[in-house]
């Protein structure tokens, strides 16, 4: 029996489904597809809970897609790359480890590995990287399963408007069953991350960024420090240098998480501590390298519970829209203790793609669980506004449909495509009716 009710990792969303999936097949997907179709009663899925937003709160139907993992095929080319199939619900943790065995890997990742695949792509997951897409760029084709119990395979070459769309699709055009992905041969990535200052980082940002594979930083608000982070790009047979076992502990583990945590909880209840321990904490940041296989680079642990917004700006304005987050929390009384996180990404093609058209900087704003997140996220929602931001579809902010379409050249070619499939919206919600219309 499956538990009914239902919180994401935040623990900021609830839901009490009328009735909990865990389908094992993809025939069983049907059938509880026909039982949601007879009851009437609308149709969520959700993979790992990793969204901030109620895009997976229903009060019909909510399918969990961990029982539909594992990898199906892989199809070879004469380069070293391949097409491999796997199924929907498989953890980007998991996946990413078996490609390796494969001497394969994923173009890029975000900078959490637990979501499931069609999570990930369903709300434009990302990574950074000037020359790199958002996992969803990298889907060959997916199958996905439509309300009146269809199987359907979408491509470039099949179905394309439907692949424009079911790339990050929201969850609103049925349950994605299988996804095919465009693999590379397996890489390294050696790492070099140091301490900063905002002011020089930004002055040699626009030549970093286009040296650099994969280049990002954190910025320590109310001080001008910044921790930046440098991959680069290494053949799968590179010599690893791996953290050794105690640093990585110290630096991921106890500081990252534990001590972090420690610190949050005192600030909730003293917030004027914040800019000096912020102070502190940037300065005590210290320089370190290494080498090791790219998935384990690019992902990091978080057990500390935050609630996040991020919006993706043109990246020719990300130095202006940082200046303005400084500058309104000089004059605000806010205090904020979780670095602020900036990315970078290629522009790409798809619909809903938050980089859609144009190359994209993301600037993620965070803020501890147990705090008010409304007015700072308000305030740095209206500085990228201003600019034309788009809001990642996975994390909070306050936008509907009349905005959103003012942002997104395919918006109405989305919800045309939406309308040909779930005509009665069958995995609709309230959320979505908010975002679609």
């Amino acid at each position: 029996m499956i538990e009914r009710s239902w919180q994401n990792w935040a623990g900021n969303q609830h839901a009490y489904p009328a009735h909990r999936a865990e389908p094992a097949s993809v025939d069983e997907v049907r059938s509880v597809l026909q039982r949601a179709v007879e009851g009437s009663r609308p149709v969520r899925c959700v993979g790992a809970g990793h969204s901030f937003t109620p895009i997976a709160v229903t009060d019909g139907v909510q399918i969990s897609l961990d029982s539909l993992r594992g990898i199906e095929s892989v199809v070879r080319e004469d380069d070293g790359s391949a097409q491999v199939t796997v199924l929907a619900g498989t953890r980007l943790r998991e996946l990413t480890a078996q490609l390796w065995d494969l001497g394969l890997a994923m173009t890029n990742l975000g900078d959490i590995d637990e979501q499931s695949v069609a999570g990930a792509i369903s709300t434009g997951t990302h990574g950074t990287g000037a020359r790199f897409g958002g996992i969803a760029t990298q889907v060959h084709a997916l199958e996905l399963m439509t309300a009146d119990g269809r199987l359907v395979r979408c491509s470039r070459d099949e179905n394309a408007e439907l692949f424009d769309a079911a790339r990050i699709g929201l969850g609103a055009l049925g349950v994605i069953t299988r996804v095919t992905l465009d693999c590379v041969p397996a890489f390294a990535l050696r790492a070099v991350e140091e301490p900063s200052t905002l002011a020089a980082t930004l002055a040699e940002l626009d030549a970093t960024v286009a040296a650099v594979d994969h280049f990002e930083f954190y910025w320590f608000p109310h001080t001008d420090r910044v921790l930046t982070k440098r991959n680069t790009r290494l053949p799968g047979n590179a010599v690893l240098r791996p953290l050794g076992k105690v640093r990585s502990y110290l630096d991921d583990e106890l500081l990252s998480n534990t001590v972090f945590e420690g610190l949050n909880r005192v600030v909730t209840r003293v917030p004027a501590l914040i800019p000096r321990l912020n102070a502190v904490s940037a300065r005590a940041l210290s320089a370190r390298e290494y080498t090791d296989r790219s998935y384990r680079v690019f992902a990091s642990s978080r057990t500390v519970k935050f609630v996040e917004m991020e919006y993706a700006v043109p990246a020719s304005e990300i130095g202006w829209v940082l200046r303005e987050v400084d500058r309104w929390l000089e004059q605000s009384s806010m205090s904020i203790a979780f670095p602020v996180e900036v990315r970078f990404a290629a522009a790409d093609d798809i619909w809903l793609s938050t980089a859609y058209g144009r190359p994209t900087a993301y600037i993620a704003v965070h803020q501890y669980h147990r705090r008010d997140h409304r007015e700072y996220f308000d305030a740095v929602e209206a500085i990228c506004r201003s600019v034309g931001g788009r809001p990642h579809w996975g994390k909070l902010h306050s936008l509907g449909g009349a905005e959103l379409r003012d942002t997104y050249e395919h918006f109405d070619d989305f919800l045309r495509v939406r309308d040909s499939v779930d005509p009665t919206k069958v995995f609709g919600s309230d959320y979505l009716e908010r975002l679609l219309h």
